[in-house]
């Protein structure tokens, strides 16, 4: 398993650089392929190559995600190395590890059948082509294992927030800040007063955060234009709906200036009823295994579970690597726990199987 993953984290995949995310699909693909007898299919959409497996009639979805945060060339100051029984190196954790734990789960199982596997290349920049290949693919299974790296102290993810991302710009009238401003239409002032109403929308679990703001063109000039991108985090689809909805509510304040409302819901959340049953049947087999006791965590990040959650797939998130330090410079896996994970995951494939 350390020498998998040493191949996997060594050959970087970098989710902007769709060069380095292809030669990534060709060395993960040929792993898979020693491990499962098969290979996969090449699924190249917008430039972004995914890899999917499937063997017979799918009852069981494990998604992964082979892309990661790290430029190209990172390896020179974050290089791959196995110190006392941790693993460091980029994209190690986050999700690497989740990989070789994959193809190691289904090399021990006496059959695949019922199993499909989908390894996308553009997770960490929001799955923007994969999303729809993933909600295509986990429709009417039976469930979704992400393998995702664990929260800490290797907790599975019961529970995460959906996420939806919103640019508000304003428009106004640009004007001489001297000599006649009364004749402009200040697009800041304005973007001023949708900021504090964008904020409001916050509330209990749900936090809706301005982000990015961006306007005007010269320091005596009245604004003519003014822009703010917002981030949003929900535990519930209600709420999700209910802020889409106040964004499409906003108007302006002050009178001639227009506002243009882009973006939207981005993913939808992993309610913990998604992963009640798949977290109480891991429990068990952890105990039978002697690889528990297991914890849970709700996390505010998404991940592609939010998708097969979504379309009324059962998911169970964060069954990776255990260890830490996802997207920083302390990332790392504690390789005694590989072994344990994959044997859960092995469990966990067979008993849905039998109709656990």
């Amino acid at each position: 398993m350390i020498e998998d993953l040493e191949e996997l984290v060594l050959c970087e995949s970098f989710t902007h650089d769709l060069e380095a995310v292809a030669r990534s699909a060709k060395v993960v693909a040929a792993m898979g392929a020693r491990y499962l007898g098969a290979q996969p299919e090449f699924l190249v959409i917008d430039g972004v190559t995914h890899l999917r497996w499937t063997f017979g009639t799918p009852k069981v979805f494990l998604l992964c995600h082979h892309d990661t945060v790290w430029p190209i060339g990172t390896l020179a100051t974050h290089p791959w190395s196995v110190v006392d029984g941790v693993a460091r190196g980029p994209g190690v954790f986050d999700m690497k590890a989740g990989l070789v734990q994959t193809f190691h789960a289904l090399a021990g199982l006496g059959s695949l059948d019922g199993v499909t596997l989908l390894i996308n290349g553009d997770e960490e920049c929001g799955s923007r082509t994969s999303a729809e290949l993933i909600k295509e693919t986990a429709r009417g299974l039976a469930a979704a294992f992400v393998m995702e790296a664990s929260a800490d102290g290797g907790a599975l993810k019961t529970s995460r927030k959906g996420t939806a991302l919103y640019t508000v710009n304003v428009r106004g009238r640009a004007a001489h800040a001297g000599l006649e401003p009364e004749k402009g239409l200040n697009a800041a002032i304005e973007l001023a007063h949708q900021i504090l109403a964008i904020a409001a929308m916050g509330a209990g679990a749900t936090t809706v955060t301005p982000t990015v703001l961006s306007g005007g063109t010269a320091r005596n000039t009245v604004p003519a234009a003014a822009s703010i991108s917002v981030d949003v985090r929900v535990a519930e689809m209600s709420e999700q709906n209910r802020v889409d909805a106040a964004f499409h509510a906003l108007r302006p304040v002050l009178p001639g200036t227009r506002l243009e409302i882009l973006g939207g819901p981005n993913r939808p959340p992993l309610e913990s009823a998604m992963s009640a049953s798949l977290y109480a049947l891991a429990q068990e087999l952890a105990a039978d295994l002697g690889v528990g006791p297991l914890t849970s965590a709700s996390v505010g990040g998404a991940s592609d579970g939010n998708f097969t959650a979504g379309v009324g797939c059962p998911t169970l998130d964060g069954l990776g690597a255990v260890g830490g330090g996802a997207h920083a410079d302390d990332e790392h896996v504690i390789v005694a726990e590989m072994p344990r994970r994959t044997a859960l995951l092995r469990a966990l494939i067979e008993a849905v199987r039998r109709g656990a």
